[in-house]
């Protein structure tokens, strides 16, 4: 608790306001929210996120994944997930930091770190707690923001610290395969990423299976077993959380926001919407827009 308690407040020292701020070490961004706050779709890079301070919930899926004080998660592929800060104050912000990975530097510490002897974890998102060396490297990391002169050289190697440490824990198996070039699971990668370039436009099995170079039947069933959904089902949830988005951020109206995620019936994209978030578009972002007021008021 005493790295946790360091880390905030070292973090802290270069966050003013709620939001994401980018920092000058390469990759690295912090996340501040001194409110709770209502459940907002993103999709998560590949990427370690880090919750030092309040508490966070992810919804990925039927999955529903909770970060506290010193827990983080490994991101290996593109994910598109629901997230809400459920513990913040104005005196303890809810402070995560993320560390978008290199996959040239990972990819060559790969080749040094000795695989876990533990069973590795779950192809798809875990929560794990985080160890004494992680905090201690994570630490050292943010502390060079203190000292620009020594950032540029000490930087990468606290880095490259983190990444061991992720690399020899329960989550090394799922790093490595970041770095992989072959193999079924970085074509389903491939499959992930070129959906989420795309998801806005209608394509069939057939043609997402030429685009990455596998069968349909073999794409649709390791796709599922890596994501826990279809590729179809994967760009539906794409289309639905950035319509969310769309009508909640811009104000843009139900009818607009499914054409303009590549919806051609509106009364089709309201179904799957209510079979999704649970309520009609125009009933979801009312709820949401009052949560939203309602934190700020508090």
């Amino acid at each position: 608790m005493e790295t946790l308690t360091e880390l905030a407040d070292a973090m802290t020292r270069h966050l003013s306001e709620d939001g994401f701020h980018a920092t000058p070490i390469e990759r690295v961004t912090f996340a501040r929210s001194s409110t709770l706050t209502m459940p907002m779709p993103n999709v998560y890079r590949p990427q370690l996120c880090l919750v030092v301070q309040g508490r966070k919930e992810v919804t990925s899926g039927d999955r529903v994944f909770e970060y506290a004080p010193g827990r983080y998660s490994v991101v290996t592929y593109d994910l598109p997930a629901i997230g809400r800060v459920i513990e913040a104050t104005p005196r303890k912000p809810y402070l995560c930091l993320y560390l978008d990975f290199d996959p040239v530097m990972l990819g060559n510490l790969a080749l040094r770190v000795p695989p876990p002897q533990a069973p590795s974890a779950p192809i798809d998102k875990t929560v794990s707690e985080a160890g004494t060396g992680l905090l201690d490297a994570a630490l050292r990391l943010v502390r060079l923001l203190d000292d620009p002169a020594a950032l540029p050289l000490l930087g990468p190697l606290a880095e490259q610290e983190i990444l061991y440490h992720l690399l020899a824990g329960p989550d090394g198996a799922r790093m490595r395969h970041i770095t992989t070039s072959q193999g079924r699971l970085a074509l389903v990668c491939r499959a992930i990423a070129w959906i989420g370039q795309n998801f806005r436009d209608r394509f069939s099995i057939e043609q997402l299976a030429a685009q990455v170079g596998m069968s349909p039947s073999s794409l649709h069933e390791h796709f599922r077993a890596v994501t826990a959904m279809t590729p179809l089902q994967f760009q539906k949830q794409l289309r639905l959380q950035d319509a969310r988005s769309l009508m909640l951020v811009q104000h843009i109206d139900v009818a607009t926001a499914a054409l303009r995620v590549g919806y051609e019936s509106t009364s089709q994209f309201s179904r799957e919407y209510r079979r999704h978030f649970g309520e009609s578009p125009a009933r979801d972002i009312a709820r949401l827009r009052a949560s939203q007021e309602l934190a700020v008021v508090d």
